[in-house]
């Protein structure tokens, strides 16, 4: 099923009451077990649309006994905060990004390597196979159980005012809006941009206003914070991939019976994998509403930008960050890298 920005709403629509009534009015009686699910996405985006159809589905098969409390949009804090929260048990359940994760335990991030992956087929690969499997035994030591199946979170794309990104040269000097993630700052440095630090909140008018030349991000975002309006440009780089894993509380997840662990896991790596189907048709349906808005789009050759930074020293510099395991796994699905 592929959801427009109307079936998101009217999804929301129809669940919002649900979601805004309190507990006691929304069940009979109090469930057994409660788990707040919160995330960093609005009540309309894919996955929150998937997360509340998996909690129904799992309080019907454990009859009331589970109750998913969504709270999206950070409504329980910013994200360091919900993975903080998520860590002391202070909230059961938060889908943790791979970058932010990286922060305690570094293996939880080595899928985040810059021109990892060239597809989505070769992301579903190693994160769904020998690699992914990696990541979540390092997130247990956060104090987090992550379920088996990662959420999408979107390919990171260029996009720029005055000329496309069509090769690494262009990136000389460019003026790039990007979050504090070291592994993306770092990207950038190594290409001989200019790396600037800008709240997502104010990066519409840093672009509007020449404080910054372009800016990274998934192409959600790009509609989200209408940067069409001041960009010209977008080049499909997918230069970094990074997705969210629902992440459990450890000690909450271990207290569960057997039999309820199993039921909220299938659900929500069902859900999870239907929210993948998802946002790849959401942003085949963005590329094309942004090009009827006037957005050139180009997709450059990745090789180029690897051998650029191979020759920079970028991957020998991360290569010492992870594991020796966790770099020759993902040598395995991305090829040798440095």
């Amino acid at each position: 099923m592929n959801f427009t920005r109307r079936s998101f709403n009217q999804s929301f629509l129809a669940g919002a009451s649900a979601l805004a009534a309190p507990a006691f009015l929304q069940k009979a009686h109090a469930a057994e077990f409660t788990l707040k699910f919160a995330n960093n996405s609005p009540i309309s985006y894919a996955m929150n649309v998937r997360a509340r159809e998996a909690a129904e589905r799992i309080r019907k098969e454990t009859n009331d006994r589970v109750n998913v409390q969504i709270f999206p949009n950070n409504q329980l804090g910013g994200d360091p905060d919900m993975f903080g929260q998520v860590r002391s048990g202070a909230i059961q359940t938060y889908t943790v990004p791979g970058l932010l994760a990286q922060s305690v335990v570094a293996d939880c991030g080595i899928h985040c390597l810059a021109f990892a992956f060239k597809n989505y087929a070769s992301v579903w690969a190693a994160i769904d196979g020998d690699l992914g499997a990696h990541i979540r035994k390092s997130m247990l030591a956060t104090g987090v159980y992550p379920l088996g199946t990662a959420w999408d979170n979107g390919f990171r794309q260029i996009t720029s005012r005055d000329k496309p990104i069509r090769t690494p040269e262009d990136l000389v000097g460019f003026k790039i809006r990007t979050p504090a993630f070291p592994m993306i700052v770092s990207i950038f440095e190594s290409l001989g941009a200019a790396p600037v630090a800008i709240n997502i909140k104010e990066t519409y008018a840093a672009l509007q206003t020449r404080l910054a030349d372009g800016q990274e991000n998934p192409t959600l975002v790009l509609e989200v914070w209408k940067f069409a309006e001041v960009q010209k440009y977008c080049s499909i780089t997918n230069h970094l991939w990074d997705g969210f894993w629902t992440g459990v509380n450890l000690k909450y997840w271990e207290s569960l019976p057997a039999d309820v662990q199993k039921v909220v896991e299938k659900h929500f790596n069902e859900a999870a994998k239907l929210q993948r189907a998802d946002v790849e048709a959401q942003d085949k349906r963005m590329q094309a509403d942004m090009t009827k808005k006037g957005v050139a789009f180009t997709t450059p050759d990745q090789a180029p930008f690897r051998e650029a930074l191979r020759k920079a020293g970028y991957y020998d510099k991360w290569r010492k960050t992870f594991s020796p395991e966790a770099w020759g796994l993902l040598e395995k699905y991305a090829g040798k890298l440095g």
